[in-house]
């Protein structure tokens, strides 16, 4: 998953930055390539994260604190991910009103709820992680 976005880091954006459009000025295309360099940064965090997630389960420990933090890590980074493609939006406005292409703005929002919807799953993943993380302690002072 990490390798097209890095393709698209290495050699799309720079092939998108080196000849903007004569529309707009510069910097409007400039923010949201800025943005999308900055959002790859937390994308790759939670990549990492996701792995030691799939490590720890593989290792049987699903249900430890170490499953959690790796939870609330790739939350953060999902909510970070959406700030930065939020923060972009206002110049992808500007870029769709000289284009006059309304539909541009709604495929703006769709990179910024996506990584809202894997933050809530994560933080629902959390919760019932938490709450069985809770009753297999109460279960193990049982015994």
């Amino acid at each position: 998953m990490g390798i097209p976005i890095l393709a698209l880091c290495a050699f799309g954006l720079p092939t998108i930055a080196s000849d903007p459009a004569e529309r707009y000025p510069e910097y409007w295309l400039y923010a949201i390539i800025a943005g999308i360099y900055a959002a790859a940064i937390p994308y790759f965090i939670a990549l990492f994260q996701t792995m030691k997630l799939l490590a720890y389960i593989d290792k049987n420990l699903a249900f430890s604190e170490l499953s959690v933090t790796a939870l609330r890590n790739i939350r953060n980074c999902a909510i970070a991910v959406s700030a930065l493609f939020a923060a972009c939006l206002p110049f992808l406005y500007l870029i769709a009103d000289v284009d006059d292409a309304p539909g541009m703005i709604v495929v703006g929002m769709v990179f910024v709820f996506a990584p809202l919807v894997i933050a809530v799953f994560a933080a629902v993943l959390q919760k019932l992680l938490n709450n069985a993380i809770a009753i297999q302690a109460e279960n193990d002072l049982t015994i």
